[in-house]
């Protein structure tokens, strides 16, 4: 997975916005409610992405992938942070982002 498809799937998402709170080439990928769901280094090489993620999943995820860490510079029990381009396809990381938005988007209230 490349930058750009990376970015392009985040900004797919219902809502989602870029930002840059920390530095230009540091995205921040929000949810409508301006809740963080992905972050990225465009210039980062290896690419990676860090999200949210359940933190069981995540013990698992981390067992399962050599690609798959504690999150980097986050809360290392309810982030990751993937390796691109690794033993992690991009289907699944893909739906590790969606997954991360998931967590974190809007909730409508039922009546």
């Amino acid at each position: 997975m490349t930058w750009d498809e990376l970015r392009a799937w985040c900004l797919s998402l219902p809502g989602a916005e870029e930002t840059f709170p920390f530095e230009p080439r540091v995205s921040v990928f929000k949810a409508a409610n301006g809740k963080m769901f992905a972050i990225s280094r465009a210039s980062s090489e290896p690419l990676d992405v860090s999200v949210k993620c359940d933190p069981e999943l995540a013990e698992a995820l981390r067992n399962q992938y050599e690609a798959i860490v504690e999150g980097y510079h986050l809360n290392k029990r309810h982030w990751i942070t993937i390796t691109l381009g690794s033993d992690v396809p991009d289907a699944r990381v893909k739906e590790l982002v969606a997954d991360s938005y998931e967590l974190v988007k809007p909730r409508t209230r039922s009546r």
